[in-house]
């Protein structure tokens, strides 16, 4: 009987090891508590129409450094009233794999109106929306935006996440100056805790110094 307990306790102890990230790597949400999360690529709210591969679990993993200076720029919004929601961080490259093989498959063109209405899918390569080799898959990049701290709202940016168009570019006029002042707030706060802008889209920033700069990752969100 004991040896029976020693077995079931040694399995639960290791599939709670084996949930954790691989060496420097956290959950955002353990340096982060408060967090708002919308993992787009968990759920079917996004450009495929489906949930990615790689997303098992509605959780953001980054590497260490990215998610302490995180934690440095919601403190500071958090003294403006706003906070940090997160789209995505880490990304496997097998969910990579998959946009690939999505982008070719031109008869599935679902989730067109909202995400490509003034593209063509096969362009989406060459016009660099999409990569066969992802930041994300760095595990120090990172896609946000900024939401009002009491209500949750996101602030209007002049565009919506994983839109593939010139709206989604930083240097796009044709907004507001209210959505233009906001994406410079987003970006003078990013920049200022170390990250570094996209400039195709006002959501995505990469740790400047990220560690590991040349090494893409395939461990899977769980």
């Amino acid at each position: 009987m004991l040896k029976k307990i020693f077995v079931i306790c040694t399995f639960f102890f290791l599939n709670l090891i084996s949930a954790q990230p691989p060496g420097g790597f956290v959950y955002l949400s353990d340096l982060i508590p408060d967090i708002e999360v919308e993992l787009r690529y968990f759920g079917d709210h996004n450009f495929t129409g489906r949930p990615v591969p790689g997303y098992e679990e509605r959780k953001v993993i980054l590497t260490t450094e990215a998610a302490k200076a995180l934690a440095e720029v919601q403190q500071e919004l958090e003294n403006d009233g706003y906070c940090l929601k997160i789209f995505d961080g880490y990304r496997p490259q097998t969910a990579v794999n998959s946009f690939i093989e999505w982008a070719k498959n031109s008869d599935d063109t679902l989730t067109k109106a909202e995400f490509y209405p003034e593209k063509k899918k096969r362009n989406l390569f060459n016009l660099g929306y999409i990569a066969t080799k992802s930041g994300h898959s760095r595990g120090s990049t990172v896609d946000l935006t900024i939401v009002d701290a009491n209500t949750l709202k996101e602030i209007d940016m002049g565009g919506t996440y994983d839109y593939f168009g010139e709206r989604s570019h930083h240097n796009f006029t044709n907004i507001t100056k209210e959505q233009k002042a906001n994406r410079n707030y987003l970006k003078s706060i990013m920049h200022k805790h170390g990250f570094r802008p996209y400039s195709e889209e006002w959501w995505h920033y990469t740790l400047r110094n990220e560690p590991f700069p040349n090494t893409y990752f395939d461990f899977t969100i769980k």
